[in-house]
């Protein structure tokens, strides 16, 4: 492992000043996958099925009160928030429920949406960023050709083209690893919004077709 980390060291100073640019890109990509990897994987991950399965029991038996406070038991993930929005409303009649959670939604999706985008941006930054670097570094390499000796040019030729590889490497090294991170974090955000949109209806029918045997707050309830 000491190997492995001391050859991309060296890469990484072969490679001359284009690097860093490369390196900036990595550093923005690490932390926008960790942070989006605790959000979605984490902090606003819930298991769906336990939770409706809890939550039909007191809709089934018209318990509004103790719906809305096992909603208010569960961790704070946005599918829980839009559920709690439409029973809030369920005095108010069935399109206020819809309205409320087609509001919650649109207010939790941006928590589940943002920041992702920008590792596609970044991996496609750091693959011209690559790009860029070899084609400077090249250029340099034959200006130095051009008045080198004779019987060196080749070698400082190959040598030279060596080390201007090491910027595109770098660049796809971090393109890489983002652009397929996107496309999973991606795919999570959108199984995530289909699970809130699914539930929302879902337990939308479930109060229409139980809201004449349900019984509504007389006090406070747990927000």
């Amino acid at each position: 492992m000491g190997e492995l980390f001391a050859g991309i060291a060296k890469a990484f100073t072969d490679g001359g000043p284009g690097m860093y640019p490369i390196l900036v890109s990595l550093t923005f990509a690490l932390a926008i996958m960790i942070e989006r990897i605790t959000v979605l994987y984490f902090r606003a991950a819930i298991d769906k099925e336990a939770f409706l399965q809890g939550l039909k029991k007191h809709i089934y038996a018209g318990e509004l009160d103790k719906a809305i406070s096992y909603c208010a038991g569960q961790k704070r993930t946005p599918l829980v928030n839009v559920i709690k929005a439409g029973l809030l409303n369920v005095p108010k009649g069935d399109d206020d429920v819809q309205a409320a959670m087609d509001e919650a939604t649109l207010r939790e999706s941006p928590a589940l949406e943002r920041r992702t985008g920008y590792l596609a941006m970044i991996g496609n930054v750091a693959t011209l960023l690559g790009l860029l670097g070899t084609i400077v570094g090249l250029i340099g390499a034959f200006a130095a050709v051009a008045n080198a000796n004779p019987a060196d040019k080749a070698t400082l030729l190959s040598r030279s083209i060596s080390e201007a590889m090491n910027c595109t490497a770098f660049g796809l090294g971090v393109a890489i690893p983002a652009l397929v991170l996107y496309s999973v974090l991606q795919g999570r955000t959108q199984s995530m919004l289909d699970d809130i949109n699914e539930s929302a209806v879902g337990v939308l029918n479930l109060i229409v077709a139980n809201r004449d045997k349900m019984r509504m707050p007389t006090g406070p309830v747990a927000e």
